[in-house]
């Protein structure tokens, strides 16, 4: 009950569950969060983590609610072709920056994100085409720290992440105070899962509606939701 307690708004998703909803593969989300050791010239090189998990010691490999949203800025950075370096040397310079642990996710990087980049490359001296690009074209920085990173994120007062509808799905969200932010119903906190579940056993949305006591739309949304997922069956 103590380790379950302490999970507590912090969230509980394992890599394949993170894979899942991200669309990230969890081999990606590994290297970023636990590190990886490579081989050069017979020598194991060990690389640190891009940012310290949330569940650091968890006796699995698992995230908290803050890594999930994190990994999606690591991944649109990566997909634009920064470097994993550069990547980690931000994310080490916005710590300090924002006092966050999860820089990326804070809602100042979203207007402060690009004069964190062009520090770096002024402090650091990286001269990485793609890191340089996100620095002098303003609308390349928007392209990659888009709108739809943060659609459906609610921030406290002081700028962190409480909840994520996915999608901006208003009938799911992803709250780490509610069922270790397993993504559920909005109002009556039924996981998507079980939702989904019920219908492919019982083939009929209305009866599941009833069957849990929920919108006939909360149901849908769960199928729509969970019929989406990328399963990520395939090591990478």
């Amino acid at each position: 009950m103590q380790a379950e307690n302490s999970l507590i708004g912090v969230g509980l998703y394992s890599l394949p569950e993170a894979s899942a909803i991200t669309g990230i593969p969890s081999a990606a989300l590994s290297r970023w969060l636990f590190g990886y050791t490579s081989n050069s010239e017979g020598h194991n090189i060990h690389h640190a983590p891009v940012w310290t998990p949330q569940l650091q010691g968890y006796d699995q490999k698992a995230l908290g609610f803050m890594d999930l949203l994190e990994a999606r800025f690591v991944h649109a950075f990566r997909e634009y072709g920064v470097s994993l370096q550069a990547v980690r040397a931000a994310s080490e310079f916005a710590k300090e920056c924002f006092n966050s642990d999860h820089p990326f996710t804070c809602r100042e990087f979203k207007t402060d994100g690009r004069s964190i980049f062009a520090e770096l490359i002024k402090s650091e001296g990286l001269e990485e085409e793609a890191l340089i690009d996100l620095v002098k074209r303003q609308y390349a920085f928007k392209a990659v720290i888009g709108p739809s990173l943060y659609k459906g994120i609610t921030y406290s007062e002081t700028g962190e992440p409480l909840s994520w509808h996915p999608h901006g799905n208003r009938h799911i969200v992803l709250d780490p105070r509610r069922s270790f932010g397993r993504p559920i119903d909005q109002k009556s906190g039924v996981p998507t899962e079980v939702l989904y579940h019920a219908f492919k056993v019982e083939k009929d949305a209305k009866f599941v509606a009833r069957l849990y006591e929920v919108d006939l739309k909360a149901v849908a949304a769960a199928i729509e939701f969970e019929q989406g997922l990328v399963r990520d069956e395939v090591v990478h």
